[in-house]
C-alpha cells in the first residue's frame, strides 16, 4: 500500500474534512471512490479505521495509529519532492492560467513563493473560466485557478479557497439588502458570461427580482474596470451605483473606507474558487509541487 500513498492522501483528507464528501470535493474526485480507497486500506488492514457518524467521523484506535504514521509520511514526501526537484533542475517557464479576480488579486501575492518551490519563471495569464480551461486542454497552460469548475474530460478539479460576492457602492448602504432596494440603485453589471453574473441572477431571481428589471448604466467584462468605475462614481448622487464583486477584488478599498458592501437579507452568495490540472499530469513534480502548495492556502 506504501507504494500508492495516493490511498493514504485521501485518508488524511477525510480525517482533515470530517466527511467523506467534503474529502471527495477538496482532492476532486467521487464520494464513492473516496469510501473504495479507505475501503481498500481497512481490507488491507483487516481493521476498521474510521466510523461514520451523524455529525462526522471517529477514527478507531487502528486508524489514530495509522494517521501518525500517515503524517510523518506525508512530511518525507514532500521533503522528497522538493529533492526531486532541484535534481531535474530543469529550465522553463510554468504557465497558471486564471480567472479575473483569481489572477488579478490573488494570485500575485504567491507568485513569489511558488518560483521558489519550483526554482523556475512563473507566468499568468488571464481570462474567462471557460478560455482558461481551453487553453489547460490544448496545454498553453500547467495550472488553471478557476471561479467555477467546468468539466472536462481529462481534468482534475480540486476545490480550492471560498469565495463571497458582495454588492457594493461608493456611498453607504444598508447592510441587509432586499428585492426592493435593488431597484433603488443604478448598476454596472458583468458580462453575460461572467460566472459572477450567472450565479448573481439566480439569487436575485430567488428573490423575486429581474435583473431586466434594474437601472443598468453599463455592462462590464473586467472587474478592475467596474470597481474603478464606482470608486469615481458620484457620491452624492440619489440613487447609488452598485454592482457585485468578489470581496477579494474590494478587499482594500472596504479596508479604507473608500467602498462600503452589502448583502442580501437572508442569503449569502457564496462559491469556491477551483484548482485544475490535466489527469496525465497529476504525478509531475511541478504541477503537485505548485497544486499542493496552493491546496495549503486554506483563507487568502
Amino acid at each position: 500500500m506504501l507504494k500508492d500513498f495516493a490511498k493514504l492522501q485521501t485518508f488524511l483528507m477525510v480525517i482533515k474534512e470530517k466527511s467523506f464528501s467534503k474529502a471527495s470535493a477538496k482532492l476532486g474526485i467521487s464520494q464513492p471512490a473516496v469510501t473504495q480507497q479507505i475501503k481498500f486500506i481497512e481490507d488491507y488492514l483487516d481493521t476498521k479505521i474510521v466510523e461514520r457518524k451523524k455529525n462526522g467521523i471517529l477514527l478507531t484506535k487502528e486508524g489514530e495509529d495509522l494517521y501518525r504514521i500517515a503524517v510523518k509520511l506525508e512530511k518525507a514526501i514532500s521533503g522528497s519532492e522538493k529533492e526531486l526537484l532541484k535534481i531535474i533542475n530543469k529550465e522553463f517557464t510554468f504557465i497558471m492560467g486564471s480567472s479575473n479576480a483569481i489572477g488579478n488579486y490573488i494570485l500575485p501575492s504567491y507568485l513569489s513563493e511558488i518560483k521558489k518551490r519550483i526554482d523556475n519563471e512563473v507566468y499568468i495569464q488571464i481570462g474567462l473560466s471557460e478560455d482558461v480551461i481551453e487553453q489547460l486542454i490544448d496545454k498553453k497552460i500547467d495550472v488553471a485557478l478557476i471561479e467555477s469548475p467546468v468539466f472536462k474530460d481529462g481534468i482534475i478539479f480540486r476545490e480550492w479557497v471560498e469565495d463571497e460576492l458582495v454588492i457594493f457602492s461608493n456611498q453607504p448602504l444598508k447592510k441587509q439588502l432586499v428585492a426592493d432596494d435593488l431597484l433603488n440603485f443604478d448598476w454596472i453589471c458583468r458580462n453575460e458570461e461572467s460566472h459572477t453574473r450567472k450565479l448573481t441572477a439566480e439569487v436575485f431571481e430567488e428573490i423575486g427580482v429581474q435583473c431586466a428589471n434594474f437601472s443598468v448604466l453599463a455592462v462590464l467584462a473586467s472587474p478592475t474596470a467596474i470597481k474603478e468605475s464606482i470608486l469615481h462614481a458620484d457620491k452624492n448622487s440619489k440613487r447609488p451605483l452598485v454592482s457585485v464583486m468578489s470581496r477579494h477584488v474590494i478587499q482594500s478599498e472596504l479596508n479604507d473606507g473608500k467602498l462600503y458592501e452589502a448583502r442580501i437579507k437572508n442569503f449569502k452568495l457564496q462559491r469556491h474558487f477551483y484548482i485544475a490540472y490535466l489527469k496525465e499530469r497529476k504525478h509531475d513534480a511541478f504541477v503537485d509541487n505548485v497544486v499542493n502548495y496552493m491546496l495549503s492556502l486554506s483563507k487568502v
